[in-house]
């Protein structure tokens, strides 16, 4: 009896792969199989090993001369933040993740620079994680700058934004002129970003 089902389930699976490619076998060719290249900022990263920051010009979300998308969301104390209360002032806007790696080796740099230049230039570090305890993540790193939640997602979708950390650099009229994917390592090349 379990061979006959056997058979009848190996014979029901062929028969809907059938029906499922009712195409020509010549039909697949070697290019159906390539790889997109949309997909060339694909970053695997283990424990420890850092991210190499990539530049991006023309990648999905806002980009270098588009006007960044406006927000409000809170901060851990429950204040609200806006950008656009924050026009005549450059600002960093950072997309993070408490289980990201190459976000906690950036954090202490974003750290240094709010410290030596927060007067002159804002740090807005948007959590997409807040159902873990940012709060005590903050509070282990040291971090005084504002850190808000993105409680629904709706700004990390408006941003499009598929690795962390994605950092993006806005003028004082509101304009994109730096988007950085992966984690910026250095305050001299942070500064060197702030035009």
């Amino acid at each position: 009896m379990k061979s006959i089902f056997g058979i009848l389930l190996v014979t029901l699976l062929v028969f809907s792969f059938y029906i499922e490619n009712k195409s020509s076998p010549n039909s697949f060719t070697k290019n159906t199989f390539q790889q997109s290249e949309t997909y060339n900022q694909l970053i695997d990263i283990e424990e420890g090993e850092t991210a190499e920051a990539t530049p991006v010009e023309n990648d999905s979300g806002p980009n270098v001369g588009d006007a960044a998308i406006d927000f409000k969301l809170k901060t851990l104390s429950g204040e609200a933040k806006t950008l656009s209360e924050l026009k005549g002032k450059k600002v960093i806007v950072n997309f993070w993740a408490t289980w990201c790696p190459p976000c906690k080796e950036e954090m202490p740099v974003l750290q240094e620079f709010y410290d030596k230049y927060g007067k002159d230039v804002e740090i807005l570090a948007i959590n997409i994680d807040p159902q873990y305890n940012v709060k005590e993540y903050q509070a282990s790193l040291g971090l005084t700058f504002p850190i808000l939640l993105d409680t629904d997602d709706k700004i990390n979708n408006a941003y499009d934004i598929l690795t962390v950390p994605t950092t993006y650099i806005i003028n004082e009229q509101g304009i994109i002129t730096h988007k950085q994917i992966g984690a910026i390592t250095d305050i001299d090349t942070l500064k060197s970003l702030i035009k």
